[in-house]
């Protein structure tokens, strides 16, 4: 067996340790190969990402910490590029001791195409006194697995303006656990509203009494999500027939779906098509329009807008990113 294969699996093993402890944030970085072991490290990232959104999306964390709604590293960078200090955090999801990132270049914890990014933006901070930005960046840990995060970047200001000093947030978190806050602010607010006006008036007939979700009616609302989710490329039937396939009502239906998942069911069926498409523009080669297809959008233009819409770049844009 070749020294490359044994590193490709020893990263496999090393990425099934962590996920077996509840780690789904890390990735194993793709290859030019076309091999067994290339289409493992697909499923594996593939598996990684579903699970880690539906972990944060369900609302639980691992007995370790590492994974909760949202994970964060720090980095104090000098002007010369080189970690200053940095959080307890950071060495643990880099599985590096604190001595092996202090007075190290951050650019050594970066894949490969992160340190090109790096290296551009690096460029414009040592030239501004005061700026802030954002950049999408991918670590490396001592074991090679890939972490891809998003970084805020902030140039603090100092005394010395000849030895600017650059704060690094890492911040890893999920877009649906985001929408499911905002959904459930409005909520509050909703509510809020509504309490206000039931103490305005005492007796309202109004005002539809608050239906209370038995057992019964919660596994049906899960068995109608994961249907959802395993028929994402079929044509969905109307609520009323949903409903009925379920064993329910269409307003227990809305109303539940709402409850328990903090979004409406066609929101969710239709953010559940792009996360799909989005995994699968990433982690295979399959062309653009069969994806579009595979996840139930019946024109490619529609999908194409839909996604841009949620991501805020193309399909095309994430493929050529991808690759």
């Amino acid at each position: 067996m070749s020294k490359i294969k044994k590193k490709r699996l020893k990263q496999i093993e090393q990425m099934l340790i962590e996920m077996s402890v509840g780690n789904f944030f890390y990735r194993i970085e793709r290859s030019v190969k076309n091999d067994n072991v290339e289409a493992l490290v697909i499923t594996l990232n593939m598996m990684a990402e579903e699970l880690q959104e539906a972990m944060v999306h369900q609302g639980y964390v691992n007995a370790h910490g590492t994974i909760k709604h949202i994970v964060q590293m720090n980095f104090i960078i000098d002007a010369q590029g080189l970690v200053q200090a940095t959080n307890q955090r950071a060495c643990t999801i880099l599985s590096k001791l604190r001595t092996d990132i202090i007075g190290k270049p951050f650019l050594s914890f970066l894949i490969d195409d992160s340190k090109t990014k790096w290296q551009k933006i690096w460029g414009v901070l040592k030239q501004k006194t005061l700026y802030d930005t954002s950049l999408d960046l991918s670590f490396k840990t001592k074991g090679n697995l890939i972490i891809p995060t998003a970084c805020y970047i902030t140039n603090i200001s100092h005394t010395n303006k000849n030895e600017p000093t650059t704060l690094l947030t890492v911040v890893l978190h999920s877009n649906d656990q985001l929408e499911l806050e905002k959904d459930l602010k409005k909520s509050l607010i909703r509510i809020s509203s509504r309490q206000k006006k039931d103490s305005d008036v005492a007796e309202s007939s109004n005002l539809r009494p608050k239906i209370k979700l038995t057992f019964d009616d919660i596994k049906k609302l899960q068995k109608g999500h994961d249907i959802i989710i395993n028929n994402l490329e079929k044509d969905f039937p109307s609520l009323k027939d949903f409903a009925l396939q379920l064993g329910t009502n269409e307003f227990k239906l809305k109303y539940g779906f709402k409850e328990l998942y903090g979004t409406s069911v066609y929101r969710f069926l239709k953010k559940e098509r792009l996360r799909k498409s989005k995994m699968l523009i990433q982690h295979s080669e399959l062309p653009l329009k069969s994806i579009s297809n595979m996840v139930g959008f019946k024109s490619f233009p529609h999908f194409s807008r839909a996604f841009k819409q949620r991501y805020g770049y193309t399909p095309s844009a994430l493929r050529k990113k991808s690759k």
